[in-house]
């Protein structure tokens, strides 16, 4: 599985570090480094939406306070299906 967080300027300003730091930590915590991939990428032209992550070719809007929530139900749930 493949997760790309958008690093452009307006994505950064709007908590793309934070969304960032707490990918990290949750796919430390639930021991999948071997199973996902994160990484940057710059506008994926979502820019009004909050922090554009995409999740296997879907694109999510994420901010520091929705990402544990979306990263249960879309990324969890389809690793232990």
């Amino acid at each position: 599985m493949k997760i790309s967080v958008c690093i452009g300027s307006s994505c950064h300003l709007k908590g793309a570090r934070e969304v960032v730091n707490k990918l990290q930590e949750l796919i430390k915590f639930h021991k999948l480094e071997d199973s996902l991939t994160l990484s940057g990428k710059f506008c994926m032209g979502n820019c009004r939406s909050g922090v554009s992550v995409d999740i296997d070719g879907v694109i999510y809007s994420m901010n520091p306070d929705n990402v544990e929530v979306i990263f249960n139900e879309m990324v969890l749930k389809r690793i232990n299906s």
